[in-house]
């Protein structure tokens, strides 16, 4: 009679995953029982703080019904509001699926906190691809550089971290607004930390306390005990087709902050004099609603798919951000393969293994709002959920893909598997 362990190989093994694969893969698993233990507990903590806000603020059936029209007194959407504020730790939420992705979460809250004659400053270096047509670092129509507002960086030094007296020098009487991105996005740099963002807001705020911090939370919810709105962010922004709608959300965006911050964000997503007031949910906010309650355990497997990646690559001798051993504050896994061919290959199994389009086979393409071309493996339930099982990345050295998501730790641990299969069969690599 079959084990379970054996029966589990022969699954793998149908389903295109070499004996040699698996093990491999299986042997480096066992060594991450105690990492997996403490994103266990996390995730443990972040769902009864998501629980404990449901409860506070009295979510009920009536919450989930939907809204037409103007969608004047949704009282569920004000419901699911109050809950990110609590969950967040801030005085108010904007989370709507008029929010397009998450790019219009952070163009929303930069161009209504912004005015003429304001600077931007953004103290980590460049930001993510989309943002440069937002910002106007590359023209582009309806740029903040064409209503006059200015951009100051600066950038990181190369061991990753602050340049303190490069931000003390940026920061004048015209700095209305820091932006801080959480995540890497495409820059080969660590992820920073919540006590790495609190203790940057703290020094640009003891330089100048009128300044607005506003953090690209993208990738990072849930993955710390903490967010960073509860060190000092004035906003934290993210889109909903990343962690925090659990792979259940469809659409949307969320910006959590101050009252002030959140009014003229409300009132520049709709119109002034109307703000938050209206807004129809349109049936959708039972969803957005039960993705935000699953997010902390999809997190957790996400996180695990990229520790597991990690770790298998790095073996492998190729560099990895984080390593092995970091700690983690995003879902994101940076693998650098300095080879076109070994990073399509990669692309290629994550997408083989995917639940949707499996069939599919990536290839580079010119994207709207980047510089070189991108090849993207996403076979997802939701078009462009990056919580789902993806792996991306631009055409050009060091040749690097982004591995993130996963629904269930158990698919993402397949992903991974295939991504190595496909690496393996180009014949560049051994496993040993």
């Amino acid at each position: 009679m079959k084990t379970e362990k054996k029966i589990l190989k022969d699954y793998y093994v149908s389903m295109g995953i070499s004996p040699e694969v698996y093990d491999f893969c299986t042997d480096i698993e066992d060594t991450l029982k105690d990492r997996f233990r403490e994103v266990d507990e996390i995730a443990e903590c972040n769902q009864m703080k998501v629980l404990a806000a449901m409860r506070k603020n009295r979510l009920s059936e009536a919450c989930l019904a939907p809204s037409t029209g103007y969608g004047y007194n949704d009282m569920g959407r004000e419901t699911l509001e109050k809950i990110y504020a609590d969950v967040f730790g801030t005085e108010d939420a904007l989370v709507r699926q008029q929010i397009t992705c998450g790019t219009h979460a952070l163009a929303l809250a930069l161009m209504s906190q912004l005015r003429p004659g304001d600077e931007l400053l953004s103290p980590v270096g460049k930001p993510y691809d989309t943002l440069e047509e937002v910002i106007g670092i590359r023209p582009s129509n309806g740029s903040l550089a064409e209503y006059g507002i200015t951009y100051a960086q600066v950038d990181l030094l190369p061991d990753g971290s602050f340049d303190w007296d490069g931000i003390r020098k940026a920061i004048n009487e015209k700095t209305r607004l820091v932006t801080i991105q959480r995540s890497k996005g495409y820059a080969s740099r660590p992820t920073l930390s919540v006590k790495q963002i609190g203790e940057l807001i703290a020094f640009v705020k003891e330089i100048k306390p009128d300044i607005l911090c506003m953090v690209d939370n993208c990738y990072g919810e849930f993955v710390e005990l903490t967010e960073p709105s509860q060190v000092g962010a004035d906003l934290v922004v993210g889109s909903l087709i990343k962690n925090p709608g659990g792979g259940l959300a469809p659409i949307g965006g969320y910006l959590c902050g101050s009252k002030e911050c959140i009014d003229r964000a409300a009132y520049r997503l709709t119109s002034p004099g109307l703000g938050k007031e209206v807004g129809a949910s349109l049936g959708i906010t039972s969803t957005l609603t039960q993705g935000f309650f699953m997010a902390p355990t999809v997190v957790k497997g996400a996180l695990k798919g990229a520790i597991f990646a990690a770790n298998i690559y790095e073996k492998l001798g190729f560099t990895v951000i984080p390593n092995s051993t970091e700690s983690r504050h995003d879902i994101i896994q940076e693998v650098e393969f300095h080879d076109p061919e070994l990073m399509q290959a990669f692309c290629v199994g994550i997408q083989a293994s995917a639940p949707v389009d499996s069939f599919v086979r990536p290839e580079p393409w010119d994207m709207p709002g980047y510089d070189a071309q991108v090849i993207m493996a996403a076979g997802a339930f939701v078009s462009g959920s990056s919580i789902e099982l993806s792996a991306d990345g631009p055409m050009k050295e060091p040749y690097a893909v982004y591995f993130q998501g996963g629904l269930t730790w158990e698919h993402a641990k397949y992903g991974i598997m295939m991504s190595l299969q496909k690496v393996y069969e180009t014949g560049k690599i051994t496993l040993s």
